[in-house]
């Protein structure tokens, strides 16, 4: 079992910066991947970013050269950089783990608006 736990959430204007923290209960190190997931009202969620264990790193076309993931496997916690952000990246923030088995956290609120 992993307990996730999110923080770093908020209204921010267009534009402007925030970053997620995603604190899992146990060592992160032989995760398989760290994800951040995001669900905005009424649609389906979807893959934001993701860290596999041998270092690399994926974005989706919408936040690429905007978000950054990151993990800090000392701490056991995985980040999400967002920089330029924008009303559409509203939504709700989940972090999620592959251990292989999969596991989320609780969500996050990202509100941007002016």
């Amino acid at each position: 079992q992993v307990q996730l736990v999110e923080s770093g959430g908020g209204l921010v204007q267009p534009g402007g910066s925030l970053r997620l923290s995603c604190a899992a209960s146990r060592s992160i190190f032989t995760f398989n991947a760290m994800n951040w997931y995001r669900q905005a009202p009424g649609r389906e969620r979807e893959l934001v970013a993701g860290s596999t264990s041998g270092g690399s790193t994926h974005y989706a076309d919408s936040v690429k050269g905007r978000f950054t993931i990151s993990r800090d496997n000392a701490k056991n916690v995985v980040y999400l950089q967002m920089n330029s952000l924008k009303p559409e990246d509203t939504a709700v923030y989940y972090c999620n783990v592959v251990t292989p088995f999969s596991f989320w956290g609780q969500g996050t609120q990202v509100t941007v608006s002016s």
